[in-house]
């Protein structure tokens, strides 16, 4: 028979067997050649299949039990995928073997390549990490990246997944995926809460360190916020972008999001700001005004709208009524001016620095943009 390189083999064909009497493995071989020959055509007839090295050795492992035959049949292949599946089919019709009745029944057919290229990355990571010396390396990024979480260590009572967390300041998030995320995009000082609710470990540290709270972009995050909050000492919150979760954000992203972090007491402020309906007496309107309450973010959108495409800006009152629009190069100087309660500021265009700053002087709750500058900033960042 002609022989198969290993080098060549792409999958590998597990299948079971049982018959009714005594085998030899001979046996088990004869009956694959035999009863498939003439079956399929000359082009995946087995013998030549063999002959022309794109099917291998047959290995057979076989036992008696009570007086049946049982065992395993291993078939390499160096066919292409629907080719292979097409023998294990085939093995399938096999009925008898040597004198007795018989059933094949294919248990898997595996990717023999996935098996070493899982190993390449597993035994590349082991040599990175005992890698002495500073020179650069050339070797892919998922390497590097995979060399990284493999540093992730455990922490106090609850084994909290963690980076390295020796320095003064930490970063808290959900779960032990943001974890990762943050590791991989070379943010080390992290260390996650394994869930929504708070462990005690997370409040020890909290006494010892200064903690940042990094959550996700949505509802959950900031529920997730004030719960932490009531439970620890938390100097910093960080938001992900809107509707997104840290475990899926870019490096990038992370940065952007971790800059734009801002103290417990501002963000318990806005939260109280944004809560429930009340009157109150505002002086620059000189009437009672009743406040906006309802989806934020979902007001604004319907707002931008109607200045989508007109590179304009819309300044809004806290009954979320158009106080004024104006072109964006007069944006700034009419922010600065305006004698009147500025609850948001919607944009048809990019949030700059200026303009972030200009929000903040004003007192301003919500800022609506395309995007933002990367800058630290007290007023809500809404993404549109």
């Amino acid at each position: 028979m002609g022989k198969i390189s290993p080098v060549s083999i792409k999958y590998m064909i597990y299948a079971t067997f049982e018959a009714e009497g005594p085998l030899e493995k001979p046996d088990v071989i004869g009956a694959i050649f035999g009863q498939t020959e003439g079956l399929l055509g000359s082009d995946l007839e087995m013998r030549e299949l063999q002959k022309e090295g794109k099917i291998g050795r047959i290995e057979v492992e076989l036992n008696s039990v009570e007086g049946k035959t049982v065992g395993e049949i291993r078939v390499p292949s160096a066919l292409d995928k629907s080719e292979t599946t097409i023998i294990a089919a085939t093995l399938e019709t096999i009925d008898r073997i040597g004198p007795t009745e018989a059933k094949i029944r294919v248990s898997k057919i595996e990717d023999v390549r996935g098996s070493k290229r899982e190993y390449i990355i597993e035994r590349a990571k082991k040599l990175l990490i005992g890698l002495e010396g500073s020179g650069e390396i050339g070797i892919a990024k998922t390497i590097k990246e995979e060399s990284r979480i493999a540093k992730i260590q455990e922490y106090g009572n609850s084994k909290l997944p963690a980076g390295d967390i020796s320095g003064d300041e930490i970063i808290v998030v959900e779960g032990r995926a943001d974890v990762v995320n943050l590791l991989k995009n070379r943010v080390n000082n992290v260390i996650s809460m394994n869930g929504a609710k708070m462990p005690k470990d997370i409040a020890v540290l909290g006494e010892e360190k200064e903690l940042t709270l990094f959550v996700d972009g949505d509802r959950g995050g900031k529920l997730i916020a004030k719960n932490v909050i009531e439970n620890a000492d938390v100097t910093y919150v960080a938001f992900a972008p809107d509707g997104k979760e840290v475990e899926e954000l870019t490096g990038k992203e992370i940065l952007q999001s971790l800059r734009k972090k801002i103290l417990v007491e501002e963000f318990l402020k806005r939260e109280m700001r944004g809560g429930r309906l009340r009157t109150r007496k505002d002086e620059s309107f000189n009437e009672s005004v009743e406040e906006f309450e309802g989806d934020v973010k979902k007001a604004m959108q319907e707002k931008y709208s109607d200045i989508k495409g007109k590179r304009k800006a819309l300044l809004i009152d806290v009954g979320f009524n158009v106080i004024k629009e104006v072109s964006l190069g007069d944006l700034i100087n009419s922010l600065r001016k305006s004698s009147k309660k500025i609850f948001a500021v919607i944009i048809d265009g990019a949030a700059t620095k200026n303009v972030i700053e200009a929000c903040d002087e004003k007192e301003v709750s919500h800022l609506g943009a395309k995007n933002f500058s990367a800058i630290e900033a007290r007023v809500d960042l809404v993404s549109l």
